[in-house]
């Protein structure tokens, strides 16, 4: 699906530089940020010490002889997430500073978009059908306005890739319950990183009992939030939707053991189909 450009005005940018910056970064996010390249990208997350998801954003290399940062993140909570990297910074020669206000976020569909003097373009590491994104002047970037937002969703919805706040929750999530494993979002061969040994036994020892799924009906669906139901027991709810097709966090176990008795599941009344997680 080809989409136009599109301000993502929920996106923001936060900024780390400095000598240590790198090396800063690779201590504490799941993503392996040392051997990126510049205007490369690669998704991931600053996590509690239990593992749970505290900020997931897309980390983009900046060119240039100083080792320097973008993160591609959730616009409400850049501020959080520069002080708190300000914190575990302690005496890292890096500098972090919350360059939403200066800078805003467009997706494209389709080819890459031409690079404007001033703009930072990617490709999105999460799946390659959503295409490239740019970092830009915040001015041009609201500029370009929210036409394809719809048809930027509905591809976000078909390639199964969460949103943090409104598929999930921060700080109530581990990184395999939203897929992060599957969508490149978490560097399982990289040292140690805040939750670390929680992600990684959860990989090895496997039971994970929640995914995102994409859950599809017959007609459009109900609204983010409603529950789904096997019965009267509640299985996941809703998140994104796009037209008859939208985003679960699903319990995995209970879901099975409907599906192996037979029994269909509900959302607002109308029969769920529960479909995968990407590929």
């Amino acid at each position: 699906m080809a989409i136009s450009a599109t301000w993502l005005a929920d996106r923001g940018v936060v900024r780390v530089s400095g000598p240590e910056a790198a090396s800063f970064l690779q201590g504490v996010l799941t993503q392996d940020v040392e051997t990126l390249a510049p205007l490369q990208a690669r998704y991931g997350a600053l996590l509690t010490p239990q593992g749970k998801i505290l900020f997931d954003f897309l980390v983009v290399r900046l060119p240039g002889a100083e080792p320097a940062f973008a993160l591609d993140c959730t616009a409400a909570q850049a501020p959080d997430l520069a002080r708190r990297l300000a914190f575990y910074k302690l005496r890292a020669k890096a500098t972090v500073a919350d360059e939403s206000a200066d800078h805003g976020v467009v997706a494209y569909g389709g080819d890459e978009p031409e690079m404007t003097p001033g703009a930072i373009v990617y490709l999105d590491p999460r799946d390659p059908r959503l295409g490239h994104r740019e970092i830009l002047p915040r001015a041009k970037a609201v500029a370009i306005g929210e036409a394809g937002l719809a048809d930027y969703e509905a591809l976000r919805v078909a390639c199964v890739v969460p949103k943090g706040g409104f598929d999930f929750d921060y700080g109530d999530a581990f990184p395999h319950d939203v897929n992060m494993d599957l969508l490149h979002g978490v560097d399982f061969r990289k040292g140690c990183y805040v939750g670390q040994e929680v992600v990684s036994r959860m990989k090895h020892r496997g039971g994970l009992r929640k995914r995102v799924l994409r859950v599809e009906f017959d007609g459009p669906a109900p609204a983010p939030g409603t529950p789904i139901l096997d019965g009267d027991l509640p299985v996941g709810s809703l998140g994104a939707s796009a037209g008859a097709a939208a985003l679960a966090l699903l319990r995995t176990d209970r879901v099975e053991e409907a599906r192996l008795a037979g029994r269909s599941l509900t959302a607002g009344g109308a029969p769920v189909r529960v479909g995968v997680a990407p590929a």
